[in-house]
C-alpha cells in the first residue's frame, strides 16, 4: 500500500464479484425451485411427502386439469391430437372402401351421407390397422362425422349395421387437422 486511500479495484476483483453474484442467483433460483417442488409434493397423494393437513385450492377452471406447462398437460394434448389423426384415418378408410348410399332410401337426417359401409366389413379392414375401431367410431359419431344405430357395435352381432360417413372427406380432413392443431396449441410451452 502506498498511502493512497482511494484505490480503484482491479478488473479481477470485479470479475470475482460478478461471478459470486451470478452463483448466488443460481443458488437462489435452485432453492426457490426446490421449495416449490417440496410444496407440490405435500399435496400430491402419491408422493412420500404427502401431508393430509395441506389442502390444495383450485378454481372451477383449474379443477381436474393438469398444471399449466407440465409434462402431463403436454402428453394430454399430444394424445388428443393423435386421436384426431386416428379419427381422420378411420374416415379415410370408410371413404375409400365404402359405397355411395342410395339417397332416396335414407331418412332425412342422413340425406347428406357421402359413403356407407357395413360394420362387419369395416371391422375386417380396420382391425389390421388398429384394435380401437369401436372407440373411434363412438368418437367420430360424437363429432358428427359418422352415424350408426345403437349405442355400441359388437363384432358378429352387428356385422350388418351400416356406418355412414356424414360429410365429404375434404371437410373431415380439414376438421380433424384443425382439431389436432388446436390441441397442440392449447398447451403451454413444453417444459425443459
Amino acid at each position: 500500500m502506498s498511502g493512497n486511500f482511494l484505490t480503484i479495484p482491479s478488473d479481477e476483483n470485479i470479475k470475482r464479484r460478478s461471478r459470486s453474484s451470478s452463483l448466488t442467483d443460481l443458488i437462489s433460483a435452485f432453492d426457490t425451485k426446490a421449495q416449490t417442488h417440496t410444496e407440490l409434493q405435500k399435496i400430491t397423494a402419491f408422493s412420500g411427502q404427502f401431508d393430509k393437513s395441506v389442502k390444495p385450492t383450485f378454481s372451477k377452471d383449474e379443477y381436474g386439469k393438469p398444471i399449466p406447462g407440465s409434462m402431463t398437460e403436454y402428453r394430454g394434448a399430444e394424445a388428443q391430437a393423435r386421436v384426431c389423426t386416428e379419427m381422420k384415418e378411420l374416415c379415410e378408410i370408410i371413404n375409400e372402401y365404402g359405397k355411395t348410399p342410395c339417397k332416396s332410401l335414407l331418412p332425412p337426417e342422413l340425406k347428406n351421407a357421402t359413403k356407407v359401409i357395413s360394420f362387419g366389413e369395416l371391422f375386417t379392414i380396420y382391425t389390421v390397422i388398429s384394435d380401437k375401431l369401436v372407440g373411434l367410431l363412438l368418437r367420430t359419431r360424437k363429432h358428427q362425422l359418422t352415424y350408426f344405430e345403437g349405442e355400441v357395435l359388437f363384432q358378429k352381432r352387428d356385422d350388418d349395421v351400416p356406418v355412414f360417413l356424414l360429410q365429404p372427406i375434404a371437410d373431415i380432413r380439414a376438421y380433424c387437422d384443425n382439431k389436432a392443431l388446436q390441441a397442440r396449441r392449447s398447451v403451454s410451452p413444453m417444459p425443459q
